[in-house]
Formats: structure tokens, sequence, C-alpha cells
């Protein structure tokens, strides 16, 4: 119950700041502010819901560090991401033909702000957390993992690769991030970064949203393994493999610092240890 209160508060949000954002889809001002304030919105959302519920303050999202994190994070995601297309590009398969749009590339600000936040709000926040209580951090991150992959089946040039490529690289990465911070405004930084350098920066397709317009005017070709195809450069093997890579560093640290969630054992039946102990 308090999983389903908790979700659907953040994706009442959501369902709201999606369809204002997308109604002034046209004006890349308007779609800053909008996106930014539905971001701000949803965090104030998640906090107020998890005091209600878990009647505990809602340390992941504390106000003290968060911008130094979400910094942190973005930078993390961007670095991530040139990386994936640095490598694309000397292979040949990324080509740059001049200076694209900074209008859309403000415009991606506001909706990459949205996305970020409420999808880690709700993945990271709500599923990975509450399940990770129940389960233990390992079980928690593949199903989580795998459900975040299969929601991006909807986006429009999905295919089922690319929904397994972003269950690996981003589902079980995040969920990483959060498992090794203890809090959410890194791996909001990190998913920000990550997606809006791909589209805002370097105008590549996310996750099957089509055409994106940023700073750069560019195009792919190539096999799809190495491109991504027409999901973009998050289904190509580069993403997945530099996904994984921080998966593990991720995880390292999380076992580190002792943030890693043992599997919770089941108390025994005392019907059984009394005829045992018998």
């Amino acid at each position: 119950m308090r999983l389903l209160k908790q979700f659907l508060a953040v994706a009442a949000v959501t369902f709201a700041g999606g369809q204002a954002v997308a109604a002034v889809s046209g004006n890349p001002w308007l779609t800053l502010v909008l996106g930014i304030t539905t971001a701000v919105l949803a965090v104030l959302v998640y906090a107020w819901v998890v005091r209600r519920t878990e009647r505990r303050a809602p340390t992941e999202v504390a106000r003290a560090g968060a911008g130094g994190r979400l910094v942190r994070g973005a930078l993390i995601g961007a670095a991530m991401f040139a990386a994936v297309i640095l490598n694309i590009a000397l292979l040949g398969g990324y080509h740059v033909h001049g200076l694209g749009s900074v209008t859309g590339a403000v415009g991606l600000v506001g909706f990459m702000a949205a996305a970020a936040t409420t999808e880690e709000l709700l993945f990271r926040g709500v599923l990975f957390r509450v399940i990770e209580e129940r389960t233990g951090t390992w079980i928690a991150l593949l199903l989580t993992g795998v459900v975040f992959g299969l929601m991006h089946l909807a986006n429009p040039d999905a295919t089922l690769w690319g929904a397994t490529a972003i269950a690996i690289e981003a589902g079980f990465m995040l969920a990483a991030c959060y498992a090794a911070t203890r809090n959410l405004w890194v791996p909001i930084g990190l998913h920000f970064g990550w997606n809006f350098v791909a589209g805002g920066v370097f105008s590549a397709v996310v996750s099957g949203n089509g055409d994106s317009r940023g700073l750069l005017d560019a195009t792919t070709s190539g096999p799809a393994l190495l491109t991504g195809g027409a999901f973009g450069p998050e289904g190509s093997l580069y993403t997945v493999a530099a996904g994984l890579a921080l998966t593990v560093v991720f995880l390292w640290l999380a076992h580190r610092r002792g943030h890693l969630v043992p599997r919770r054992r089941r108390a025994a039946d005392p019907a059984a240890t009394a005829t045992v102990s018998r």
C-alpha cells in the first residue's frame, strides 16, 4: 500500500507535467519553464508523501548538498555519453555537419529535467527503494532494471534490443548509483546529464523518441549495433559497455560503504523449530 501511494502521487505529477510540456513543445522557453517546474513539484510531492506514509524525513532528497550532487551526477552522465559518441565517431558512425539549434537545446533542458527527475523518483525513489527493503539490493536492481527497460518499449521507434539495452545500461546503473550514494540527487543529475548531452548537444535520437535538435547538426550512420539505429546511441554496444562499467563501479562503492542490503530471511516456522529441537 505504501509503494502504491507513493507511486501514484509521483505518477500524477509526472502525467500532468508531461501533458503540459507536450502542449507547449513548440515553444522552447515555455518548455524550459514547465519542465523545471514539473521537476521541482515532483520532488516536493515525493518528499510530502514519504513523510505521510513512512513518518520520516525524506533524506534521499534533502536540500543540503543537493546542488553539488546534481552537478556531480550530471558530469558523470555527460562524460559517459560523450565517450560513447567519441567512440562511435572514431569508427565513422557519427558525423557533424555544423552548428545546430540553441533554442532547441534550451527546450531540451526543460524536457530532460522533467523526465530525469520524475523517472528517478518513480523507479529509484519508490520502486527500487521499497522493493530493496523486502528483497535486498541485488533482486531489486534486477527487477526494477527490467521494468525500466520494458517501459521504453512504448517509445515510437523502440525495439526489443533497445529496451534490453536500456535495462542494462540505465536501469541497472542508476539503481546501483542510488545504492552507492543513498540519495536521489546523483542519479537524477546523471540521468539528466546523459539525456541532455545526447539530445541537446549531440542531437542524437534519445531512446527511440525521434530526432533531436541540439547544439550540433549531426547524423549517425552505420551498423545498428554500433550506432543504435533508429533507437539512437543508447542501443549501441558502446553504451551498454559503458553502462555496465559504471554499474560495476557503483556496486563496488556500495559494497565498500556498506550500503548493500542483504536479502531478508524468512523467520523460521515456530512449530518446525520446536520439532527439530525435540
